[in-house]
């Protein structure tokens, strides 16, 4: 994948083709990029396996493999000029498109398996067992919002043959005006927003446990493991209802940046209950108590 970002970096800087709105390489270096994240973090997720490892290792490459194999067909759609996703418009494209959806579930059921592995791991740290299994659990939860994006609109639905059936947006076409770098709609809803934070839970929840240790020697309360847990369960809440909250934005056809009045309560809510929890976690979790030093032995009297 590293590879992948460099060549589709040189294609960014050397290429002037644009497709539906975006530099033509833009996409390979986006799944690219997030590629390197997401595999970095399963394959330290999977050391962590004390049993299980070898169905792990298949799994690893399972996804490895159609990773590998996603790429190509991008990288291969980008070199004709022709759109990768939803994309019906000749047999070869329709083709594609059916390969990458088919690598796609057998990537998502992999990442399935390891997600159980972790289940059923038995973790010596909690708060690092529980990061881990719920960041892949929520990282699942976001991969299959793709499977939503697949669906065709209203107006392919109406249409005959639509050459495209799909699309990222939600109330308006894919190709409008968008967020520079990730090219998020700015005029209606994105699907690939949800998509996106969910995925990158496997990163971001492991990076609370991180924070907690870089804290812990200016706060020795965060050695405490049961704290340690709650902070960790309560973060883990805060993402998931940040990512529902995201994806019913999206279906709900509204841009990121242009929230409704719903959504800001929603989202005020989310803030508030986490703020609370986090400080009832930190007043109402006893602090580890200091190890008590050995009593000192009596010089014995001579007689």
């Amino acid at each position: 994948m590293g590879v992948f970002a460099l060549v589709s970096a040189g294609g960014i800087l050397l290429d002037d083709r644009t497709l539906v709105g975006a530099p033509i390489w833009s996409k390979p270096f986006k799944f690219a990029v997030s590629f390197v994240a997401y595999s970095l973090s399963l394959a330290w997720m999977l050391s962590l396996l004390p049993r299980g490892r070898r169905t792990g290792w298949w799994a690893g490459t399972v996804v490895t493999a159609t990773g590998v194999l996603e790429m190509v067909l991008i990288t291969l759609q980008v070199v004709r000029g022709r759109q990768s996703h939803f994309n019906q418009e000749t047999p070869f494209d329709s083709a594609v498109f059916q390969a990458m959806g088919i690598t796609v579930v057998v990537l998502w059921l992999a990442a399935l398996t390891i997600a159980v592995l972790l289940l059923r791991a038995r973790i010596l740290d909690r708060a690092t067992a529980w990061a881990v299994r719920l960041s892949s659990l929520i990282a699942l939860a976001g991969a299959a919002v793709g499977f939503l994006m697949a669906q065709p609109t209203p107006d392919q639905l109406s249409a005959t043959d639509p050459p495209i059936v799909g699309a990222h947006s939600v109330g308006v076409p894919d190709g409008g005006p968008s967020l520079p770098v990730t090219g998020w709609a700015t005029t209606g809803g994105d699907l690939r927003i949800a998509h996106f934070f969910g995925m990158h839970a496997l990163q971001l929840l492991p990076l609370v446990l991180l924070v907690l240790a870089a804290l812990a020697p200016r706060f020795p309360r965060l050695t405490d493991p049961l704290l340690r847990l709650r902070l960790v369960l309560t973060a883990s809440a805060a993402y998931t209802a940040v990512f529902a909250l995201l994806t019913w934005q999206a279906l709900r056809g509204q841009p990121l940046l242009h929230p409704d009045a719903t959504t800001l309560i929603t989202a005020a809510t989310i803030a508030t209950l986490t703020t609370a929890a986090t400080l009832l976690t930190l007043r109402g979790t006893p602090s580890a108590p200091s190890p008590t030093p050995p009593p000192t032995p009596r010089p014995s009297r001579l007689r």
